[in-house]
Parts: structure tokens; sequence; C-alpha cells
């Protein structure tokens, strides 16, 4: 085994174990770490000098300090590993066998929980949560996690996956909000984003608002009659296919070639930013008052 090697393909990381395999004796070890040479990350784990301290370098040297405990990352720094996020969380996830043990780290957050075999993978050299589990708990643990989710749908996981990923997750911490966010991400009609508009337009009190209005050959999924307000609801991306695209691009601009103002909203904004969507409704439909005849 060649240290050079090593630190290649470890990001500038190498345990005490295999700096030893790698012919370096104990005392080398421990000088470079007294001397600052090497800088030590997690217990007999170490960042030797010259090499920058990475995400992929710090999501690295957890998964070796807890490899001996069985240890796998989970969560959002599951998700950077494989792809899904740009950049590693503050604190690597790691998910521990409940009969196992650690001492907290720096840098790192400990699960103690029993993952089937069917959530973890070995990618990279490191041992991790699938990227259906890694998406799913992701979602739940990010700010605009249903957009996270959205586009990992798109690149990176199949829903059938995610979905046999959640029934393993039943009752578990995070279960609900995960059945709350598929129940959403299945929904080709986009009946569950029209659901939630209504939803909020009745806790604000506004009223004068018609379900499936009729346009010539087109329906207006909730539209303000009176005011000429035409309120389009769009489901997740991940399922829309070019024809509907189209289509609905068809209907958008014959509603504003019949002086239609026209607002959209996807059910990530109806769900993360309801506030400013109900307030762009109100002022819309009141620059509509003020138009002439």
């Amino acid at each position: 085994m060649s240290l050079e090697r090593v630190l290649v393909r470890q990001a500038g990381v190498v345990t005490r174990a295999q700096a030893l395999a790698c012919g370096l004796s104990a005392d080398t070890v421990r000088r470079r770490v007294r001397a600052g040479v090497w800088r030590e990350l997690h217990p007999c784990v170490y960042l030797v000098g010259g090499h920058r301290l990475t995400d992929e370098a710090r999501v690295r040297a957890a998964s070796l300090w807890g490899r001996a405990a069985g240890a796998a990352v989970t969560g959002p720094a599951a998700a950077f590993w494989h792809g899904m996020l740009d950049r590693a969380p503050g604190a690597v996830e790691l998910t521990l066998p409940r009969a196992m043990h650690r001492s907290p780290r720096p840098g790192v957050a400990l699960r103690r929980r029993d993952l089937p075999a069917a959530d973890l993978v070995e990618h990279r050299g490191v041992a991790v949560a699938t990227p259906p589990l890694a998406a799913l708990e992701t979602a739940i643990a990010v700010p605009r996690g249903s957009v996270f989710l959205d586009r990992a749908l798109q690149r990176h996981v199949r829903f059938p996956a995610v979905y046999r990923s959640y029934c393993r997750t039943i009752g578990r911490q995070g279960s609900a909000a995960m059945h709350r966010m598929l129940v959403s991400a299945a929904d080709r009609a986009d009946s569950e984003a029209e659901r939630l508009l209504v939803r909020l337009l009745r806790a604000a009190g506004i009223d004068g608002w018609v379900l499936g209005h009729p346009f010539g050959p087109y329906l207006i999924d909730l539209a303000f009659p009176a005011e000429r307000v035409a309120i389009e609801v769009d489901g997740w991306a991940w399922h829309m296919d070019a024809e509907r695209f189209r289509a609905d691009r068809r209907k958008g601009n014959a509603l504003t070639r019949g002086n239609w103002d026209l607002l959209r909203y996807p059910w990530h904004a109806l769900d993360g930013e309801p506030d400013a969507c109900i307030a762009e409704i109100l002022e819309t439909r009141e620059l509509a008052r003020r138009r002439p005849a």
C-alpha cells in the first residue's frame, strides 16, 4: 500500500492503521501529529499537511472514524456524497447500529438506529445511505426541502425506490413529514396543490373564486371571474412531460390574449411561502379592479 495513493483516494485523509500499513512507524505518526504536520480530525484519523479540509475530506474522516463501529453516513451528508447537494452540512451525520456506542465528536452528528441493508451502500469507499433514503431524509432536514426532493426526483432517484425506502422508515423519526411530502410528490393531477391553495384562501378570508372555471376550450384551475384573475397551480416538476408543458403554455397565452391576469404557483411556493402568495393574489385582484373596462 502506498501512502500517496491513499491520500489521493481519500482527499488527504488517512487513519493510523492505514499509515502503519503503508510502512510508517507509530513513532513517526506521533511525531508528525505533535509537530502539526498531520492534523488529528478524529481519534486516529488525520489530515496530512498540504491538503485542504474540504467537504469531501470531512465526510471521509467521519466515515473512517465510525467505520469500526459499523457507522454509515446518512442525511444531508449522504445526499452530498451522492451529488444531490453542492455542499456538505456543517455536521456530518453518522448512523450507528443501536448496539454500538461512540462519544460525540465536533463536526459529527450521531444517530443510533438499525438501518435495513436495502438502505445502505458502499459508494466511493464510504458506507452511506442509498440515494432514495438520502433524498428522503434530506428533504425533511433542509430549507425548502420539497424543492430539493423535486430536483432529486428529476435527476438522481426514481419515485418507486423513494417510496419503498419510506415504507421501511414508517414509525421512525421524521416519517410523518416524509409521508406528507410524498403525497404531494405523487400527485400527478396537481389536486393536492389546488387543495392547499383553497385552504390558504379560506384561511385568509378570501372569496369570489371558482375552481375549474371554463375559458374557451380550457378550464382555469382557480379563477376570480369578476376581476379576470386566473391562477394556475403547478405540481412537482419531476412528472411534467413535454405535452403537458405545451398545453399549459397554450392556455396561459390564451388567457393573456383574453386580457386576464395570470398567476402561476408551484406547490413548493404555496407550501413554503404561503403569505407571499396570498399577498400577491390580493394585490393582483386590487389592480385588476382598477383596470379600465
